[in-house]
């Protein structure tokens, strides 16, 4: 019977018998053969049919079979699992019925994910009900979040959990639930947003990055076929129900086939010496690529694993996993893969595996919940090398003092020489940062109301309760129910009952953190380019960053030298992209700090535009020696009241070091009421030596 479906023909989209499967549609191929794996990160640019191809996979994979009014979907075959609509007797009707494709929003509430009071159940029948969540509605069929890079930390908690253990635990609302929860869990991204938690990171088995492709005609193809569907949707998905027919029989024959697959010693052997080759942390990565190989296997219709098999494997379940911190670029040595892989085959047959015929290892150590080896919030790590997934940018032509090269105006005191940070590099030359190291916390000043994060003090629906509220305030808070009751005692009711109106509401208000924008202005001139302060300037902003990334901030950049000011990453979530422009950036010139501050004064009033609610906090990086023509001082002064206007939390980081000390910078930071902090205090550890140092 042909397959039909509303959504576009997965086989359109990643190739059928005739075109191979690209690495998008090989990764949810496997995942689905083997849901053991643990799920696919796609990873990719918008407009590249991430969610489109995820959507498509669905209607190919093969019918599950339910009890009949069963909302958990347990096995009937599997005597192990236990529904809380069961018992259920023998002869209870049982019925096929399509995967479902569950979609997790960014924006859903914990109650909708884990499920919460039947409310119609409570109010008409007085009885305490539960109503399944997302979590329930996805056993045994997929689990997909669209942006899951945006997905708030409350939310990847519980999926980490559900990950971790397949089942999931409710307490709350006067009932006690505990259902199994094993899905496919897809995530779709767009890097430029922000990175994903390392934890959840770790979770999904495979991950494929997507691009559009570069050759005209694949680009027309896929307008052509786009533009077909649009036009005639019935008629275009008809003429792939062929392929379709095809993809899911052998979707369902190689499910078949990996419960007969074999992984021999040998064959395993390959796989621990290729994790082993690219340092991966913990055995999760070993287990996944050995059940990849397996899957692979089966798909291509073998029940032996090959070096073919393994080598896909690893391109498919290493990259993700060889990444130290949120700045490395994902990836993997092809080259030093086929060094280790080698060219003899390992022998089709070997001992059972453990776990049984599928050939799983067995080893304890996947569900131990411990994930990566660094906490919630990570460990710094040391830093990607110079130009590290960087874009190209080719350095500035030198500057001479004509052109407003590197040289200092006339009698001005900022020679490198002079202040012992050795001889400066020639104009518009690039230094790298060092390991970053864990910084001080800065935060925006009073309480905000912006999106959930870590950093500053905020009013929002998580946190400490600390009062309650009518609705509409802004804290966005669930009922509270006594102070609502209470509202509703204190007015005349005459000794009779109390009734309950629109405006006795009370909403719990409370205190949590947000995120926040944290724009960084970067003084870059010669007075800042000896390399020794550079790179020590180059560092604090690396770890400050990375604190960033941690705490889900927004970060951009703004640079100063030569003769203006440039915006050089807009404000945005992704901190790894931040982090490579900062490498890339080259130093020396004379020193526009007004221009610098006025930009930066430009940026954060159109950001205040956007989001009024996110609060800013500006990352001013100088010496504050000002060079930039007559009158530069005064300027550069002006343009700092200017942004203190602006009532924005403002740190000045001093660049300045050696014997000869001019504490512009520290001036300049009180014009602005900012705080003021030499750049070798940055570090959390030089804080506490120094409250020591004064305590003793």
């Amino acid at each position: 019977m042909p397959l039909r479906t509303s959504h576009y023909p997965f086989s359109a989209i990643v190739g059928c018998d005739a075109e191979p499967l690209d690495d998008l549609g090989l990764a949810l191929v496997l995942a689905s053969v083997s849901p053991e794996i643990g799920g696919v990160l796609v990873r990719g640019q918008k407009g590249t049919a991430k969610s489109t191809a995820v959507r498509a996979l669905a209607p190919l994979l093969p019918p599950v079979e339910v009890y009949r009014g069963d909302r958990f979907s347990v096995d009937p075959a599997d005597t192990a699992q236990e529904s809380p609509d069961g018992p259920f007797p023998p002869g209870t009707a049982v019925e096929r019925r399509p995967v479902r494709l569950v979609e997790l929003p960014v924006g859903a509430t914990e109650d909708r994910v884990l499920g919460s009071l039947h409310l119609e159940q409570a109010l008409t029948h007085g009885r305490v009900a539960y109503e399944p969540g997302l979590l329930a509605r996805g056993h045994r069929g997929l689990l997909y979040v669209d942006e899951v890079n945006l997905l708030h930390d409350h939310l990847v908690d519980l999926l980490l959990d559900a990950a971790a253990t397949g089942r999931v635990t409710v307490e709350r609302d006067g009932f006690s639930v505990e259902h199994a929860a094993r899905f496919l869990l897809i995530g779709t991204m767009n890097p430029e947003e922000g990175e994903l938690r390392p934890q959840l990171l770790d979770r999904f088995g495979l991950t494929v990055e997507v691009a559009a492709p570069s050759d005209p005609a694949a680009r027309m193809e896929v307008v052509r076929r786009r533009m077909a569907y649009d036009a005639d949707a019935a008629g275009f998905s008809g003429r792939y129900d062929r392929a379709e027919k095809a993809l899911a029989e052998r979707i369902a024959a190689a499910r078949e086939r990996a419960r007969r697959a074999r992984l021999s010693d040998a064959a395993l052997l390959k796989v621990a010496q290729v994790c082993a080759a690219f340092e991966v942390d913990g055995l999760r990565a070993d287990i996944v690529t050995a059940r990849t190989a397996l899957a692979h296997a089966a798909w291509e219709g073998r029940t032996s694993v090959t070096l073919a098999d393994i080598r896909r494997a690893a391109l498919l379940a290493l990259p993700h996993r060889r990444r130290r911190n949120p700045f490395d670029a994902p990836g993997l040595d092809e080259e030093l893969l086929d060094r280790v892989l080698g060219d003899e085959e390992p022998p089709p047959d070997g001992p059972e595996p453990p776990g049984g015929p599928g050939g799983d290892p067995a080893p304890p150590a996947e569900d131990d919940g411990d994930g990566p080896a660094e906490g919630p919030e990570g460990d710094a790590s040391p830093a990607p090398e110079a130009g590290d997934g960087g874009p190209d940018r080719s350095p500035d032509p030198p500057r001479g003092p004509e052109d407003g090269g590197e040289a200092e105006a006339p009698g001005e005191p900022g020679d490198a020489e002079r202040d012992g940070a050795g001889p400066r590099p020639a104009a518009g030359s690039t230094v790298g940062a060092g390991a970053p190291y864990r910084p001080r916390t800065f935060t925006a000043r009073g309480t905000g109301i912006g999106a959930d994060g870590r950093r500053s003090r905020a009013l929002g629906a998580r946190g400490r309760r600390i009062g309650a509220a009518p609705p509409g305030g802004g804290s966005g808070g669930s009922l509270h129910l006594v102070e609502t009751v209470r509202a509703a005692a204190s007015r005349p009711h005459g000794g009779g009952r109390i009734g309950l109106l629109p405006g006795d509401l009370r909403v719990a208000v409370r205190e949590g953190q947000e995120s926040n924008l944290v724009l960084f202005c970067v003084d870059a001139s010669g007075s800042m380019a000896a390399r020794k302060r550079m790179g020590e300037v180059k560092t604090a902003i690396l770890s400050l960053l990375l604190d960033a990334y941690r705490r889900r901030d927004k970060v951009g950049l703004v640079t100063f030298r030569g003769a203006g000011a440039e915006l050089v990453l807009p404000p945005t979530r992704s901190v790894d992209t931040a982090a490579a422009r900062l490498e890339a950036l080259p130093a020396g010139g004379r020193t526009p700090l007004a221009e610098g501050l006025l930009e930066a004064a430009r940026v954060l009033r159109r950001e205040r535009l956007r989001d009024p609610r996110q609060r800013p906090l500006l990352v001013l990086v100088t010496d504050g020696r000002a060079t930039g023509g007559r009158g530069a001082v005064g300027r550069s002064l002006e343009a700092a009241g200017h942004v203190a206007g602006l009532g924005v939390a403002t740190v000045v980081v001093d660049g300045e070091s050696g014997p000869l000390r001019l504490g512009l910078a520290a001036a300049l930071a009180a014009r602005m009421g900012a705080e003021h902090l030499p750049v070798d205090e940055v570090s959390a550890d030089a804080l506490g030596n120094a409250v020591r140092e004064r305590a003793a």
